[in-house]
């Protein structure tokens, strides 16, 4: 029995039905005659589902061919639930050994349907049915699912791209669904299902909480859960293969490749996972490889950002590695491809070059009058960009690919360029630097790379990357492209970020109003909430845009489990306690989070004179609004008293200086409706801690699309939204701020980031305000902290996100 639930582990099963299926008699001794069959011993989790899926479907008609089923699915010919089927139906009938040719076809083995291919046939019949869809909604999206799926081009494609590209459309055209879908839903009455909800929440203590989804969960479903295994990729040579494997032991390599040119960004978050992760789900290693190639624009101050932002969520690169690493290799190659006669020096201008390529008017195309040149005379001209003849722009290395390609990206790409400029590691050394088109492939070979995974933008570059590798007789690695993450309500470009700081809209490449991974870090964003957003959403190849309102539930979600609350007034108001001795004082033990005591407790002063929030206080009541206004009770948290607005005393301008309020006994009234926070006045206590600054962050445009001409025709910058930052001065909170960060201090982890000045580490639930944090004005010492020294503090406060979502968004 143990030995049959270690094989049938290897197939991708878990533990526990592993162990299940090892029991079942009928099930146990096929699923192990099938694992024999394949001559293996280990299994990606794509081909090992499909031969669990083999053992559960054979029966004594198919029993006769089901080795050579899984022959098949091993060898990759059946990769598909699809294809299985079609397998299973054929060999019912047919002896597939005896005409391969008829299985092949009838399982549809090498037939490829893209993405495009999906997305147009998705497109086509979703435009034939548009009426119906508009009238009917989501009720006619069964039978629209099922017409596409009987689209004989479609047969073979996988179908949950298939399904996923359908969904992506609807949504497109119906929007979500409303009361239009689910009219039985929209007339329920909503009791029985709070309280069915209230009961699962008693019943369940994890009910409702937090959760982030697991790393493992990003490649666990899609076409990048049944991606080749290493050494399975072809190769212009089979001793490349020997070669990689030797080197490799077979291990999944990844890398994340950079330019030190700029932060990195929320999409980069995305990218981060996807690469790192991927490597360690698969047990392999990933690299962190800077593509520093143009000089004129990285920075020492990226390239030290890059790392401290991957290592800030959580990763660490197998190796740290730049493209200037392979600097000298790469030039060798390049001599190597013009001597192959695959590679030229051309003195064209980029208007001449454009023309070549058709022009902006998309004429015929024609070669460089350089492309025949003499090979000798190529790595003359080289070797003269190499020494420094030539100024930039008057001569580049182009590569002979194929200027009659229907791919751009084939049409004799410049692989290396005349620059002067100082490299930020080998300095003044070189003045030819490697394009992107020329290096990123070289490099991902040297560094025995498994799976070269990018985003969709670079589909187009798979050919000429492929093209390349084999040219030069070097080991190719496969790339694969998934879709960018790409949220509304922003701008991610390194271009108009910069233009952003230029023209003082924000104050820095890491303003907390950005996306960029510093900005959101400097904000008090945890790296768990932003991983969690990225793994939430999967690594598809279909491009959407996702709303910021997920990643914002994240952020609160994640928030809710870490942070300490703690009551603090924006805008305080004074309030006078009439019936209170003015020398009264108490201590009230407060929760730093209620319903959960590991958070521990705190003291608070409570005296006569105390200030609440002015969003607490009202003075023309209304029958909505519970808190508190003149002659009106309402109760404090953490007390059993309310207290009564008597009195409202003013300054000579019409503001309001204090409120006069009466102690209400216990039992005085009902139990109040709401109760408010408040902080006492008590100067030995060091009550109230007083806020330098508090930052209300809204969002930096007005629409969530502010390159979208049709609803900003002034432009993006034009969409800037004013009222984005809101600096308040005079905030205040209770003591129990101060402790929070002293006995966060005192930790092992709080000693090395506040000594690091990481202090957005230091974050807080303002009740009933939102979630705040330290930003890096803030002036604090680790001294200050353990010595007392309140005096020296300076407390600056970021808004990481409200409590809830703006109910006024649309």
């Amino acid at each position: 029995m143990a030995d049959l639930i270690t094989k049938f582990e290897a197939l991708g099963l878990s533990a526990d039905k592993a162990a299940e299926a090892a029991a079942n008699k009928k099930l146990a001794p096929t699923l192990a005659g099938i694992i024999a069959s394949t001559g293996q011993t280990g299994f990606s989790k794509s081909t090992g589902m499909l031969l669990y899926a083999l053992a559960t479907s054979a029966t004594k008609d198919k029993a006769p061919h089901t080795d050579y089923i899984a022959r098949a699915i091993v060898a990759g010919r059946i990769a598909s639930t699809e294809q299985l089927t079609a397998a299973t139906k054929f060999c019912a009938k047919n002896d597939p050994s005896a005409n391969e040719a008829a299985f092949d076809e009838a399982c549809g083995v090498g037939v490829i349907v893209n993405s495009e291919a999906i997305a147009a046939s998705v497109q086509s019949v979703i435009d034939s049915s548009k009426e119906t869809l508009l009238s009917e909604r989501y009720r006619a999206l069964g039978k629209v699912l099922g017409t596409i799926k009987k689209l004989p081009e479609l047969r073979w494609a996988d179908s949950g791209k298939v399904k996923a590209e359908f969904d992506m459309q609807t949504l497109a055209l119906l929007g979500p669904k409303d009361e239009r879908d689910t009219p039985a839903a929209a007339k329920a009455a909503p009791k029985p299902v709070a309280a069915a909800a209230a009961n699962a929440a008693a019943s369940n203590p994890e009910a409702g909480k937090w959760k982030a989804a697991s790393l493992e969960s990003m490649f666990a479903n899609g076409e990048i859960s049944r991606l080749h295994r290493p050494g399975e990729n072809p190769q212009i040579k089979p001793e490349l293969t020997k070669q990689h494997l030797a080197a490799t032991k077979g291990m999944v390599i990844t890398r994340f490749p950079p330019e030190p040119n700029g932060f990195l960004h929320i999409g980069h978050a995305k990218a981060i996972n996807v690469n790192f992760g991927y490597a360690k789900t698969h047990g392999g290693m990933c690299n962190l490889r800077y593509d520093d190639t143009n000089p004129e624009k990285e920075e020492q101050e990226y390239v030290d950002s890059i790392l401290d932002t991957i290592r800030w969520l959580g990763f660490e690169p197998h190796q740290v590695l730049y493209s200037s690493d392979y600097f000298q290799r790469l030039y060798e190659l390049a001599v190597k491809l013009t001597e192959k006669g695959l590679a030229y020096v051309c003195h064209c201008t980029g208007e001449e070059i454009n023309a070549q390529r058709g022009g902006e008017e998309r004429g015929p195309r024609f070669t460089c009058k350089h492309r025949e040149r003499p090979v000798s005379e190529s790595l003359a001209e080289f070797q003269k960009m190499k020494e420094g003849r030539y100024a930039s722009g008057e001569a580049i290395l182009r590569m002979k690919m194929d200027m009659e390609s229907g791919n751009t990206t084939m049409w004799d790409l410049v692989a290396y360029r005349v620059l002067y400029a100082s490299h930020h590691r080998t300095g003044t050394e070189w003045c030819i630097y490697p394009t992107y088109d020329f290096t990123h492939c070289l490099c991902d070979s040297f560094e025995n790379i498994t799976h070269s995974l990018c985003t969709r933008e670079f589909v187009q570059c798979r050919e000429p990357y492929y093209w390349l590798c084999d040219a030069l007789e070097v080991y190719k690695p496969v790339q694969w492209e998934y879709s960018r993450l790409v949220v509304t309500g922003t701008v991610l470009s390194k271009r108009k970020v910069q233009e952003l700081r230029a023209k003082g809209f924000i104050s820095a490449l890491d303003d907390p109003r950005l996306y960029t991974l510093p900005a959101l870090r400097r904000r008090g964003v945890p790296p768990e909430a932003i991983n969690a957003f990225a793994r939430e959403l999967g690594v598809t190849t279909a491009d959407t845009v996702i709303d910021v309102v997920r990643l914002e539930n994240h952020i609160r979600g994640c928030l809710g489990e870490i942070a300490p609350r703690i009551m603090a007034a924006i805008h305080p108001l004074r309030v006078v306690l009439e019936n209170v001795p003015e020398d009264h004082f108490e201590e009230v033990e407060m929760p730093y989070k209620p319903n959960d005591d590991s958070f521990g407790v705190h003291k608070v002063p409570f005296t006569r004179v105390m200030y609440i929030d002015s969003s607490d206080f009202r003075e023309v009541d209304s029958a909505d609004y519970y808190r508190l206004a003149p002659n009106k009770s309402v109760g404090l948290q953490g007390l059993s008293r309310a207290i009564m607005c008597t009195d409202v005393r003013k300054n000579a301008d019409g503001s309001i200086a204090e409120l006069v309020c009466r102690y209400e006994a216990e039992g005085t009234h009902a139990k109040p409706k709401t109760f408010i926070q408040w902080i006492a006045d008590c100067p030995k206590l060091g009550s109230p801690v007083r806020l330098d600054e508090v930052r209300l962050y809204n969002p930096l445009f007005n629409h969530d699309n502010p390159k979208d001409a049709s609803n900003v025709p002034g432009g993006w910058l034009s969409d800037v939204n004013k009222d984005s930052l809101e600096v308040v001065k005079g905030a205040i909170a209770e003591v129990g701020l101060w402790d929070s960060i002293k006995r966060y201090a005192a930790t092992a982890a709080g000693k090395k980031e506040l000594s690091q000045h990481n202090v957005e580490t230091v974050r807080f639930q303002f009740k009933r305000i939102g979630y705040f944090a330290l930003d890096k004005d803030t002036a604090m010492t680790l001294g200050d902290i353990e010595n007392d020294q309140l005096a020296n503090v300076k407390l600056v406060m970021n808004r990481v996100v409200t409590l809830k979502e703006d109910p006024k968004k649309d």
